[in-house]
């Protein structure tokens, strides 16, 4: 069975309902990952992971180290994610699903937000 992500005005059918979205810090370039496991009614956030620690990124309680990263389980069921560019990375976010990556928002302009297709 497969599941729809909208992302912004464009549509992803996924086999695996399990993503994953990557974006470096914008002060502190460190990288922070997290899986994301898509619904029907939203998205539920299964663990984040931190390549480090600094302004607004502090691990959080529960995490342990693991490789040089933060680990921790998620707590968070939302029905959908909306991701605003500050225009002061270099990147966007990288969203990874059916072990396919893309980049996405990349330029700043207009958040974009992730949901259930509806």
């Amino acid at each position: 069975m497969s599941i729809c992500l909208a992302i912004g005005t464009f549509a992803l059918t996924l086999a695996d309902p399990v993503v994953t979205l990557s974006w470096t810090h914008s002060v502190e370039k460190v990288t922070w990952e997290e899986a994301w496991h898509v619904t029907a009614t939203g998205l539920t956030l299964r663990q984040s992971r931190i390549k480090g620690s600094g302004a607004g990124m502090e691990p959080g309680p529960d995490a342990v180290l693991q490789d040089g990263w933060w680990v921790s389980p998620g707590h968070l069921d939302v029905p959908e994610l909306t991701l605003a560019a500050s225009g002061a990375t270099e990147d966007g976010w990288t969203l990874c699903g059916d072990g396919n990556c893309r980049v996405i928002g990349a330029e700043m302009g207009a958040p974009i937000t992730l949901s259930p297709c509806r």
